[in-house]
């Protein structure tokens, strides 16, 4: 967008929301400042601000969660997709198949935003609950939808940022992230292997609509110790997963 009509003051709030919903509970004004190189007046004024709208609640100990009219605003958000309440009953099927847990997430910039989650009878549950976010180039759901991008497009996205190193095999350069993200998009899916958790692997593909523009990851997670069994049944089913989804939300295979 041109810089003509660019708010400074609504990015410094799309900043500031995000760090808060990203790590509820973590940050007071001080970090808030400093992490994100924002004067503190500056800061006080815009969190007394979203304060008193209610996008934003002060805890005990000053530090911030996100408040109830973004709570307001989620839910209409999330009313309009029918695909949310198709994704749980397909994925119902899925599970059946391969006995493991489905999640449905979307990319926002260079993290994956979970929106959705289906489960398996398994006592091991996942951290990643709907509403989390992780770095996308940690996840087979965020690098499935990485795949929508050109090389110059993916190269802006990452331009002076470093990947975050979510354990010690998740992808380290951005070139070797590229390369999984080519491979993906000619596999039409893609795993990762204890890059974004240690001990659970996962495979992905992507959903598309009527427009034939990529608007979900769906993926399949596991434990280590039953992926060389369940990995290529479980990439079978992804697969048709999110083919299922895709002829649901319009999309038409040509």
């Amino acid at each position: 967008m041109s810089e003509k009509y660019w708010v400074p003051a609504i990015e410094r709030t799309n900043l500031v929301i995000g760090l808060i919903a990203k790590e509820p509970g973590k940050y007071r004004l001080i970090d808030l400042s400093k992490a994100l190189n924002i004067n503190k007046s500056t800061m006080f004024s815009l969190l007394n601000t979203l304060e008193t709208l209610g996008w934003i609640i002060k805890d005990h100990g000053d530090t911030y969660t996100l408040g109830p009219t973004l709570g307001g605003y989620s839910a209409a958000y999330f009313r309009k997709f029918n695909l949310l309440e198709l994704f749980h009953k397909e994925a119902a099927k899925s599970v059946k198949v391969i006995d493991e847990t489905i999640q449905m997430g979307t990319l926002q910039g260079t993290n994956i935003v979970y929106l959705a989650k289906q489960e398996n009878d398994s006592r091991v549950r996942l951290m990643s609950d709907p509403g989390m976010q992780l770095p996308a180039h940690a996840t087979a759901i965020g690098k499935i939808q990485l795949t929508q991008y050109s090389y110059d497009e993916f190269q802006k996205l990452y331009a002076n940022k470093d990947l975050e190193q979510c354990t010690p095999y998740t992808v380290k350069e951005k070139e070797v992230l590229w390369q999984h993200i080519e491979a993906a998009k000619v596999a039409g899916y893609t795993c990762e292997e204890q890059e974004a958790a240690l001990g659970f692997n996962c495979v992905a593909a992507p959903i598309y609509n009527h427009e034939n523009k990529l608007i979900y990851g769906i993926s399949f997670t596991m434990m280590e110790n039953n992926w060389e069994t369940k990995k290529q049944k479980a990439i079978e089913e992804i697969i048709d997963l999110a083919a299922r989804l895709s002829t649901l939300a319009g999309h038409v295979s040509r």
